[in-house]
């Protein structure tokens, strides 16, 4: 009989949990449009408010040099991909689009971002030579566009690819 109860209440868990993700997943398709509040780095930023509170966003795709690692600490190009990053986005209203994975294993939110011109800030970080692609599967939407725009922006020698 102890066993029934324990599966019975394993199940419950298990379905309640199903019926949360749905809920999760719809708010992230429909409520896109956001505020940054601030930038953490060169490809990650503080937006405000989703569901009340602050949340941090991670750019999809890409990796931007360190600027608060505590055993790498400040990378060449960190404080200037941050710069960058800050002078696109700080106080601007951005629309988020997502990929598969929704959240990464630190809780922020993994997201494409782009401005309200239009400018896809994940791609321009790239293209410009601030960052560099960082695929992590199952997140791949955009992987052919940024090896190409990485791949330009290598032999143009811009930021990370300047001799």
């Amino acid at each position: 009989m102890r066993t029934i109860q324990t599966y019975s209440a394993i199940a419950a868990v298990l379905a309640w949990a199903l019926c949360t993700i749905p809920t999760s997943l719809s708010w992230a398709q429909t409520n896109t449009e956001v505020r940054v509040v601030g930038v953490v780095d060169g490809d990650t930023i503080e937006i405000c408010c989703v569901r009340g509170k602050r949340e941090k966003v991670r750019y999809i795709g890409v990796d931007t040099p360190e600027t608060k690692h505590p055993r790498k600490g400040v990378e060449p190009l960190g404080k200037e991909a941050a710069e960058a990053n800050r002078r696109l986005v700080r106080g601007h209203h951005i629309r988020l689009e997502f990929d598969v994975e929704l959240r990464d294993r630190y809780g922020r939110l993994l997201a494409y971002v782009y401005l309200e011109d239009g400018t896809f800030v994940n791609a321009w970080l790239v293209q410009n030579g601030y960052a560099q692609v960082m695929t992590i599967p199952p997140n791949v939407r955009y992987q052919e566009l940024f090896l190409t725009l990485q791949r330009e922006a290598r032999e143009a020698g811009r930021g990370l690819w300047a001799q």
